[in-house]
């Protein structure tokens, strides 16, 4: 029996794990993304990677939205229901409306918009790119999420994953296909 046990993490210790391949998947995505608009890659891959599990929880399944973006009022696009932390006058949890795409490129395109597109988001605009520790609080401080570990659960995924590397990443290094 132990030989199989021996075998079986022989075979599959050098397959990527799945926030590696999500890293893969997206990795490009960001960094254009990043380009286009200033959002760091890093931030938006470890937001990506927590909100949605790294594209493996069933919201992100059933919705392609990788990063729990909420419908809003301005919001005219495919919706999805879903409880959340929205709570009606009598202090009870009820479903909280949420952004659903049709593609997940189309939810990095969307967050990107979102975060410039906001005067609660300006002030992230002034902190450089490369700052994401900076960009983490900001993004928690100006109310992205209600966790208070928030930032610092980014900065986590960010430091353990090296994201901070396509921050640095040029235009020209890209090689999309």
């Amino acid at each position: 029996m132990k030989w199989i046990v021996i075998l079986w993490s022989l075979v599959f210790s050098g397959l990527p794990s799945p926030i590696e391949q999500y890293i893969g998947s997206y990795k490009d995505l960001a960094i254009v993304e990043m380009h286009r608009t200033g959002v760091p890659a890093s931030i938006k891959l470890a937001q990506a990677i927590l909100e949605s599990q790294s594209g493996t929880s069933s919201f992100a399944s059933n919705t392609n939205n990788h990063f729990g973006i909420k419908c809003k009022s301005t919001w005219s696009g495919d919706k999805y229901y879903h409880k959340d932390d929205d709570k009606n006058d009598l202090g009870e949890l009820i479903p909280s409306c949420f952004r659903s795409y049709e593609r997940v490129e189309d939810s990095y395109v969307d967050h990107s918009n979102f975060l410039a597109q906001r005067n609660y988001y300006a002030k992230l605009w002034t902190i450089p790119r490369t700052d994401y520790k900076a960009w983490a609080h900001g993004l928690q401080s100006c109310g992205y999420a209600t966790d208070p570990l928030y930032a610092e659960k980014l900065i986590k995924i960010i430091e353990r994953e090296h994201l901070y590397h396509f921050d640095e990443v040029k235009e020209s290094e890209l090689h999309i296909k």
